[in-house]
């Protein structure tokens, strides 16, 4: 029998506390250093998780941009979140496990990072050079996904449109630009339509 997947939480409460909001978040430092607070991120089972609106489940969303382009691809039925099945998507990421977490050291945010890497690594392979940014916080309280969810919204800058499916979910994974992707906003999962309104902002 496999093991319980465990997932990376905080409690909603310390959400709340640094000031909780609905959409798009810039002013990135200021939960970064309370989120990943010693003693702060913890994991739970993913069922209580998913379940239990007392807790956010920290959520890296990697965008990839390369030369004014946007990577967005399809889930597809092997996807993981059966709610986001046949959405398009301009986030790679997914949940942080304790696997992630064996480098642990003093610093969680570093290791955080360090779990992106892989948790992209096993959706897609990025074949050039790129720059990683954390540009916004991502939170929409509006929907069952959501509640329990609170995204951390990446901007990789790629030196290439050189991107490579890895997972069976990924499906039409395609560059596009700002205005086509609008006209299938419609299609999109509720987190990358918050995020395609706000590029021009953001990135």
């Amino acid at each position: 029998m496999p093991a319980e997947e465990k997932v990376l939480v905080i409690e909603r409460k310390v959400f709340e506390d640094v000031g909780a909001f609905n959409g798009l978040a810039t002013d990135v430092e200021r939960y970064i250093d309370k989120l990943f607070a010693q003693g702060v991120p913890r994991f739970i089972p993913r069922p209580q998780a998913e379940i239990d609106p007392s807790f956010k489940q920290l959520i890296p969303y990697v965008i990839m941009t390369c030369q004014g382009k946007y990577l967005s691809y399809v889930r597809g039925k092997k996807a993981g979140e059966k709610r986001l099945v046949a959405k398009r998507s301009l986030g790679i990421g997914g949940h942080i496990n304790p696997v992630d977490w064996t480098l642990f050291t003093a610093d969680p945010y570093k290791t955080y990072l360090e779990a992106v890497q892989r948790e992209v690594a096993e959706e897609v392979s990025v074949e050039t050079k790129y720059q990683d940014k954390v540009i916004a916080l991502l939170n929409d309280d509006s929907n069952e996904v959501g509640k329990v969810h609170l995204g951390i919204v990446h901007l990789w800058t790629l030196d290439e449109q050189k991107v490579e499916r890895r997972e069976q979910m990924i499906t039409q994974m395609a560059f596009m630009t700002i205005p086509e992707l609008q006209q299938i906003k419609d299609s999109m999962e509720t987190w990358s339509q918050i995020c395609l309104d706000g590029l021009s902002k953001i990135a």
